[in-house]
């Protein structure tokens, strides 16, 4: 097991004691660790697996099975395009393709400055303002290739300032 910070350990190992009385605690347990550090790495899969008695692989299958879990930190920003049907008819794919030129990222990567990570959703229930990009929780309307830029320029701006 890689070494983990004292400060992680001991996070990690109350939100495991949080839930010792539920029946299925793993997906309480990796929810909270996902929430506090943005992403479960296998070292941490693995002290999760020693204080709880779960298999490392029934923990792993659970962290890659569920796209809202993430074994690499996320950016600052993540931008999710939908490509739900509803999005994808209405030009998301080349919305996400315009996203990954300007980044220099593929989906699911995260640019090197640690700022934005590219992620495909497959329906935000958002099909009435298609195609629908959300950048932290944020729901952009009917965007377009040509306002790609601009979100991107507006984020950066932020950083900025």
């Amino acid at each position: 097991m890689a070494k983990l910070q004292p400060a992680a350990v001991k996070l990690i190992t109350e939100i495991c004691h949080r839930y010792q009385d539920e029946p299925t605690p793993t997906m309480m347990i990796l929810e909270d660790i996902q929430k506090e550090f943005g992403y479960i790495p296998l070292e941490v899969q693995e002290l999760v697996s020693e204080l709880t008695g779960v298999p490392v692989s029934e923990i792993y299958g659970v962290v890659t099975f569920y796209s809202f879990f993430s074994m690499n930190p996320k950016g600052k920003y993540v931008i999710g395009v939908c490509l739900g049907t509803a999005c994808y008819v209405k030009g998301s794919q080349l919305v996400l393709d315009k996203f990954s030129e300007l980044l220099g990222i593929k989906a699911g990567e995260t640019t090197p400055d640690g700022l934005f990570t590219l992620d495909v959703l497959r329906c935000i229930g958002a099909c009435a303002i298609a195609p629908a990009v959300s950048i932290n929780g944020k729901v952009y309307p009917q965007v377009k290739v040509d306002n790609v830029k601009n979100i991107i320029a507006d984020y950066r701006a932020q950083e900025a300032q």
